[in-house]
């Protein structure tokens, strides 16, 4: 009778202690309450994120890219000129150091535009991943709040050769993809199309033809017909997609991240709140 009554407080114990140490793993994303939004709310929830064999980032942004209704009235499209000075193309304000390093729309609609969205996503995926490990989620391989401040105008291609993927070489983050068939889900991409026209998004995969041929890419990015997946084809291949105008990178592992060299970083506009 004692037995059982023991083996019962042990296992009561137990089911609280599994309980309590499943609610912490619950709150892993740092929840902003100036910001509280459906995505906040979804990686606040979100079970613990599996590393992949590289240690990579990737894991990470796919788990942030599902935190996204995919409904256009809750995440529009939107990107005119001349709100540039208004908002910065992401979904909600977001903070590095204590500071504002992107800013939403005044009119509260959760818009965004391609690069906005995809710079957006890779803040929340580096804060999501330092949460996860122990690490300070405002500290992404030492950079003070203007290294992320340039690094966002790099990824936006304020100046001539600028990229996502030179954004994540410059600051020691990880490399660039060149052999497209090392691309996988989650590495960060833009490309440029035959109209003159480009695009910042999250790579997911190839389409190919029957004889394995890729003829298009298939992607997570702010379009205009609002947040969501897409395929575009190549220009070979009738869509308008240049080839030789796609850039892939990679965030890699926190062990594997690099020094950088402030003074051979390009150095774009001063930080203007």
């Amino acid at each position: 009778m004692y037995k059982s009554k023991v083996m019962r407080t042990l296992s009561l114990v137990l089911c609280i202690g599994v309980f309590v140490v499943g609610c912490h793993l619950q709150r892993r994303y740092p929840v902003d309450g100036r910001n509280f939004s459906p995505v906040d709310r979804f990686l606040a929830r979100a079970t613990p994120v599996l590393d992949d064999c590289e240690g990579s980032l990737n894991p990470y942004v796919l788990k942030v890219i599902d935190a996204y209704p995919l409904d256009d009235d809750v995440y529009p499209y939107r990107c005119k000129p001349l709100e540039y000075d208004k908002y910065l193309g992401a979904t909600q304000d977001l903070y590095y150091k204590g500071r504002r390093i992107t800013k939403a729309h005044p009119n509260g609609t959760r818009c965004s535009y391609c690069c906005g969205l995809t710079f957006e996503i890779f803040i929340r995926a580096m804060k999501l991943r330092n949460i996860q490990k122990g690490l300070d989620p405002d500290d992404f391989n030492g950079m003070s709040f203007h290294d992320l401040f340039n690094m966002l105008q790099i990824w936006y291609i304020e100046g001539k050769g600028d990229s996502p993927q030179k954004a994540i070489e410059y600051y020691g983050l990880g490399r660039k993809i060149t052999d497209w068939e090392e691309a996988k889900p989650g590495d960060f991409c833009d490309f440029s199309r035959n109209n003159k026209t480009g695009h910042s998004v999250i790579f997911i995969g190839w389409e190919r033809d029957p004889d394995g041929k890729i003829v298009g890419i298939n992607y997570f990015s702010s379009n205009s017909g609002g947040v969501g997946f897409q395929t575009e084809y190549f220009s070979d291949s009738g869509g308008k997609v240049l080839r030789n105008w796609v850039r892939l990178a990679r965030v890699g592992s926190i062990e594997d991240y690099r020094p950088f060299d402030r003074s051979k970083i390009p150095v774009r506009k001063a930080y203007n709140p």
